[in-house]
């Protein structure tokens, strides 16, 4: 199952980051009629807490806030290697060039100056879900393809045979058929026949010019 599959119950978790309970209840009313789960918090300290608790797929954070701001809690999220790929959106009503600038530095993906339409907000929201969920994706088959190639490596290396049977003793120290173990270890499966050699040793004279 990828990871895009597990996520079709809901159209994306977002956790909202604004001080001013005003604009927090007119977004997070859009998102959630939008058919989004919307996590509404005060604060940067609050939004730190909610992501290590249960880890948004994409953070909508203001600036100008009290204690921390937004640029530190983009950079405290970041550090942290469970939440370090969450794409942050910043949404601030500071349009200067170096706030953007800040922004993105910090490790923001975007950055949206208020007053914004609940249009643009949605759109790019849905473009960096998008762009999140493949990264995942990409990140599981990575993953596979690593496993996978272990798995090759076990099998070139040295593995103790039975002179007599040929059994193969595995990684546990028990003892199976070659078949058995190819089969336990890959994808492999047998079909089987008798190759002309042995044919001919055990059926002799069977094959005729």
């Amino acid at each position: 199952m990828t990871y895009s599959e597990t996520q079709t119950e809901k159209k994306g978790d977002i956790l909202i980051v604004d001080d001013t309970p005003e604009n927090l209840m007119i977004l997070s009313e859009y998102l959630i009629r939008e058919g989004y789960e919307v996590r509404p918090v005060l604060s940067g300290e609050l939004a730190i807490q909610a992501a290590e608790l249960k880890p948004p797929e994409i953070i909508l954070l203001d600036i100008n806030m009290p204690d921390l701001n937004g640029y530190e809690v983009c950079k405290r999220l970041k550090r942290n290697e469970e939440l370090s790929s969450i794409p942050v959106l910043f949404i601030s009503a500071l349009g200067e060039t170096m706030d953007k600038v800040k922004a993105f530095e910090c490790g923001g993906v975007d950055y949206i100056t208020k007053p914004f339409h609940f249009e643009e907000v949605n759109a790019r929201i849905r473009t960096h879900l998008q762009l999140f969920r493949l990264e995942k994706e990409q990140e599981t088959t990575i993953e596979d393809l690593k496993s996978a190639l272990q798995e090759v490596k076990q099998l070139r290396g040295m593995l103790p045979i039975c002179a007599n049977c040929k059994s193969i003793r595995d990684d546990h120290g028990y003892w199976e058929t070659v078949e058995g173990y190819f089969m336990k270890h890959s994808d492999t499966r047998f079909s089987h026949s008798i190759c002309p050699d042995c044919q001919e040793e055990l059926y002799p004279g069977l094959i005729k010019d």
